[in-house]
């Protein structure tokens, strides 16, 4: 039996763990307003209206990157802590990819964000009327939140 003794060794299988075994995270957002719509942008790089979100940054929580990723793609800013709904596998970037499905009710618009070479356009749909380039994760997430069909475990 292998025994791990005093804090070097300790740091040491942390770090092999990393190497060995990344796992990367990021969030998306459901920020829905009063009347059922619902936030989603277009990103300059790939085709298709998705829920707004990105990576998770070290040492934030995914909370923090929710509020950040919020703010700086929609002009959204949070006024509460948004409800976490699951964690998603997301095979399509890599085996050890992750998604947290964050729903944002307590928030108000700030400035809307310039287009950059980031985010090309952001709009409000009623859920009911997604545009037709809406991904089919991003219209899953949004029948999942609505009751429609059961939560998948994959993005």
């Amino acid at each position: 039996m292998l025994k791990i003794v005093g804090p070097w060794a300790k740091l040491l299988l942390n770090r092999y763990w990393l190497i060995s075994r990344p796992m990367t995270l990021g969030v998306r957002c459901a920020a829905f307003t009063h009347d059922d719509q619902i936030c989603l942008v277009r990103h300059t790089y790939v085709e298709g209206w998705f829920l707004p979100g990105g990576g998770v940054d070290p040492g934030e929580t995914i909370y923090q990157a929710a509020e950040r990723e919020l703010r700086e793609e929609t002009g959204i800013v949070l006024q509460g802590t948004p409800e976490l709904r699951g964690f998603y596998a997301n095979p399509k970037v890599s085996r050890r990819d992750h998604v947290a499905l964050l729903v944002c009710h307590d928030w108000r618009q700030g400035p809307y964000p310039k287009p950059n070479l980031e985010i090309a356009e952001v709009s409000f749909f009623p859920t009911n009327q997604l545009p037709d380039a809406t991904t089919d994760s991003t219209r899953r997430r949004i029948a999942e939140l609505r009751g429609h069909c059961k939560a998948a475990h994959q993005w």
